[in-house]
């Protein structure tokens, strides 16, 4: 009954999605890497896309039909001035980035490209979505994370922006947000009816409050224990797409998973998910036919504890990534026209 209530979903999806922002996806994806560590304090995120490629990204890609193109890393200036504002860290710079990490991934959509987008800090979600929204209007947001990233200034315990990306892409808190410097150039853009998130187990006071009075759907880790991870994924393509079809965005935090798996990352909390719930999350969405952009953040390699750790957290990255774009635990394969033939009778008789 689940097998055929996933099949008729998708037979609904396919025919019923408005393939304007979605023309050549599968056919065409994009690797855009966003070196950037100013959303946060600890350094070493800036050097999350180098190593999710060394980890074999590339190469795992190259495997699926569809043709890949690596716009390498985008360059980012830190300005001299930039003093806090209202307690937020390095507002300018953060801001700047986001700007042009926009008009990159809006850029790369409006081209037909499927973006996968290697941060980097999770305050680069400001940039990524709005990019993708500018072409894409309509898009949801599935958000998968130990943390809701929704504080807004007033309610941050850190200052920290990349605790607070998705409370500048909500119209509904509009009116908490003051103007912060270096973010005249974005307006909110996003309802809080076409967000999710997935994996939350370490959420503000302020964040708390949000979610309850938004009415924003969202799946703590107990949830997921409670639930499945299964049933967890039917309620949001429930949620998200059942009045509309329309592009996902996936913005994937590597502390998502539990830090005995992702131990290279900046805000570890324990109990997270396990390989097989996040893997089975991006395979989901996958089969939906319609990732439009994914964004996979904080792998930092300054914090993982030996080689082996670093190793492994870059790996799940790649393995996240290859899931959300095709890869299956049956292997992903490249299309055969036909069987090689087996020994012909000649042969047989020698």
């Amino acid at each position: 009954m689940a097998l055929r209530g996933a099949l008729s979903r998708l037979f609904h999806f396919s025919r019923h999605f408005n393939h304007t922002c979605q023309q050549s996806r599968a056919q065409s994806v994009a690797v855009l890497g966003a070196p950037f560590s100013k959303g946060q304090k600890k350094r070493g995120v800036e050097h999350g896309p180098k190593v999710i490629r060394d980890a074999g990204l590339m190469e795992r890609l190259s495997n699926f039909d569809f043709s890949v193109h690596d716009f390498g890393d985008l360059n980012f200036q830190h300005l001299e001035e930039d003093e806090p504002y209202m307690d937020v860290k390095f507002p300018r710079t953060v801001g700047a980035a986001n700007k042009k990490l926009s008009g990159a991934v809006r850029n790369a959509v409006s081209a037909g490209h499927t973006l996968l987008m290697l941060g980097g800090d999770h305050s680069l979600a400001i940039g990524s979505v709005s990019g993708h929204a500018q072409h894409c209007p309509d898009l949801c947001l599935i958000w998968v994370d130990a943390h809701a990233d929704i504080n807004t200034p007033m309610t941050s315990p850190s200052g920290n922006l990349h605790g607070q990306p998705v409370s500048f892409m909500l119209k509904e808190l509009q009116d908490k947000m003051p103007d912060i410097p270096g973010f005249s150039w974005t307006k909110p853009f996003l309802s809080s009816r076409d967000l999710v998130y997935i994996g939350l187990r370490d959420v503000d006071p302020g964040e708390y409050q949000f979610l309850k009075s938004l009415g924003i759907q969202y799946f703590t880790m107990r949830d997921i224990d409670r639930l499945g991870i299964q049933r967890v994924m039917e309620v949001t393509f429930d949620h998200l797409l059942a009045r509309k079809q329309r592009p996902i965005h996936l913005s994937f935090d590597i502390d998502a998973f539990d830090p005995s798996l992702a131990p290279a990352t900046g805000t570890p909390v324990n109990g997270g998910l396990t390989y097989r719930e996040g893997i089975y999350i991006a395979e989901e969405i996958h089969n939906t036919g319609l990732l439009s952009v994914m964004d996979l953040v904080e792998v930092n390699p300054d914090l993982g504890a030996s080689p082996e750790a670093v190793e492994a957290t870059a790996t799940l990255a790649v393995d996240v990534i290859a899931s959300s774009l095709g890869q299956t635990r049956e292997g992903a394969h490249t299309s055969m026209d036909e069987i090689p033939p087996g020994k012909n009778d000649t042969e047989l008789r020698l």
